[in-house]
């Protein structure tokens, strides 16, 4: 059996996904007024929103004078405070809350990446897999976004990377392309000592990341998280052989658990689309998994054609 993609309630084509770059405080004010006052003129909006480093907002609030009580400004440090799926829920939570029929809104979104998103090359490459999966993820909303580059702290093959995943440059490519040439690096392969489980309980999963070294509290969600990412295929009744494959290892804080499932995950957003429930909240599947672990890889599973769902808490 084959996970299918998930289908878009709405034609595509209505999230308008705008990228600006620039390399000084004065390119960005002149990138971003146009976009704010383009929301302030926008009928049945909400007014826009400027998501950037405080030092940016102090400079959009200078120039804009007496139109800034218009804007509302969130430093970035809140709004990208987590993973890049954590993200996800910020802005899907966000639009549910303050924006206009449809989704309609403007956001002037700036990543932080002096932070957590620009630290590592594999953070980094989550966040451009973020970037392009919005335009799936946010297709059935009439939101406008301006994501905000800045050369000083993004750096050049941020910024040529980021290219690939806006639909507003010439070297755009569609999601599920630059998604899967993303998967295509291999993952490291287990260490030798890695520990295989005969099942993902949830029980036994606990108890043994405890043993290596998470606190009770972290233990329990990382049990539940691989509980959560394991239950889609875990229906009753299974035979023993097409259970899960359980391999566990590493130490606090950075856990690692890897299931083989014996079906294919072809949908790109799985474990994205938030649910109609707040959460995250057990019963979410790969959604709650994906909120409360670090890294969450799906790989097809070669030879066979299953998939390797890799956990990484911390």
């Amino acid at each position: 059996m084959t996970t299918q993609p998930a289908q878009p309630a709405t034609p595509q084509g209505a999230f308008d996904h705008r990228m600006a770059v620039f390399g000084s405080d004065d390119a960005f004010v002149a990138a971003a007024l146009p976009f704010l006052a383009e929301g302030l003129a926008a009928p049945n909006e909400p007014p826009p929103v400027a998501i950037a480093d405080p030092g940016k907002l102090a400079l959009l609030r200078d120039a804009l004078g007496t139109d800034a009580k218009g804007i509302t400004c969130i430093p970035h440090t809140e709004w990208y405070a987590g993973s890049a799926a954590n993200a996800v829920a910020q802005s899907a939570g966000y639009l549910a809350a303050n924006a206009g029929p449809g989704g309609r809104i403007h956001l002037l979104m700036e990543p932080h990446w002096a932070g957590r998103a620009g630290s590592s090359a594999r953070e980094t490459t989550e966040w451009i897999r973020y970037e392009s999966l919005a335009n799936l993820l946010f297709a059935p909303f009439a939101t406008t976004a301006l994501c905000a580059y800045d050369t000083r702290t993004a750096g050049p093959a941020i910024v040529d990377a980021a290219r690939r995943a806006h639909p507003d440059t010439p070297v755009y490519e569609q999601p599920a392309r630059l998604v899967g040439e993303l998967d295509s690096v291999p993952l490291p392969l287990p260490p030798p000592d890695a520990e295989r489980l005969t099942a993902p309980d949830r029980g036994i999963l606990r108890e043994r990341a405890g043993a290596r070294g998470l606190a009770p509290a972290d233990a329990e969600l990382f049990a539940t998280a691989v509980t959560e990412a394991a239950a889609p295929f875990m229906r009753s009744p299974l035979p023993e052989s097409l259970l899960p494959d359980v391999l566990l290892w590493g130490e606090a804080p950075a856990c690692v658990c890897e299931l083989r499932v014996h079906e294919r995950i072809a949908d790109p957003l799985a474990g994205f689309v938030p649910p109609s429930a707040e959460g995250p909240a057990p019963g979410q599947g790969l959604w709650f998994t994906r909120q409360v672990c670090a890294y969450v890889d799906i790989r097809d599973a070669e030879p066979d054609s299953g998939s390797l769902i890799r956990i990484q808490y911390g």
